[in-house]
């Protein structure tokens, strides 16, 4: 378990150098790779570790032409990437919709410890407040994205709401990600510092989870108090 552990810390922060090993090792393939990773982050409640924001940045980096040797073109194609990553977003989360519609509610019904009834009743307030657009939120907010189309599929959400909001979702995390790779991943202090710029991702994007919480436990405390 440690050295698994150890296996995601190394791989998150040194996303840059296990990507281009993967690219010079499978080629063409990477982008089936990449699809794949994405779909299961976004599409399998079980796979919420794997890397999101920070590999879509990575891999528009590797679609920038600076990085193409002289009369050859990048590593990895940015519009191909683009497609097929928003592809798998969009698919990953109509997954877990679906997955969630029809095994969600056996799974909160007592028999899965970790999903209990009330996660299923918190998460019901939160779209009660924030509605449809909770969707577009989630994707980006590590952990949360996984679970958010899961739960609404145990809610029985409409579909053809719920399919509106997971495109436009979709399309805005990989389009702001992957092209922010491709125009910013290559300056020299992303480049010398791509550990600190992962982590300054994850972190901006646990933020509002973060906030959400530490809103929830002050109101009532001030309501107490009053």
């Amino acid at each position: 378990m440690i050295e698994l552990l150890q296996y995601l810390i190394d791989l998150f922060l040194h996303l840059d150098e296990h990507l281009s090993g993967i690219i010079q090792t499978y080629g063409v393939w990477t982008y089936a790779l990449l699809f794949l990773v994405i779909f299961m982050e976004t599409g399998l409640v079980v796979t919420p570790f794997l890397p999101g924001d920070s590999l879509l940045f990575a891999a528009g980096t590797f679609a920038s032409p600076a990085l193409a040797q002289p009369g050859q073109a990048p590593p990895m194609n940015i519009w191909l990437l683009w497609f097929l990553l928003m592809g798998a977003a969009v698919l990953g989360d109509t997954a877990n919709y679906w997955i969630g519609h029809y095994i969600g509610p056996r799974a909160f019904s007592g028999e899965v410890r970790f999903l209990k009834k009330e996660y299923l009743d918190r998460t019901h307030e939160f779209y009660e407040k924030h509605g449809g657009k909770t969707i577009i939120l989630a994707r980006f907010i590590p952990i949360i994205r996984t679970f958010a189309p899961f739960v609404a599929g145990v809610g029985a959400m409409n579909y053809g709401r719920f399919l509106s909001f997971n495109v436009i979702g979709g399309i805005l995390w990989v389009t702001i990600f992957t092209w922010g790779g491709y125009f910013f991943g290559n300056l020299p202090f992303v480049q010398e510092n791509f550990s600190f710029v992962v982590l300054a991702i994850i972190l901006i994007s646990v933020l509002p989870a973060v906030y959400e919480v530490l809103k929830e436990r002050i109101q009532p405390a001030r309501k107490a108090e009053a």
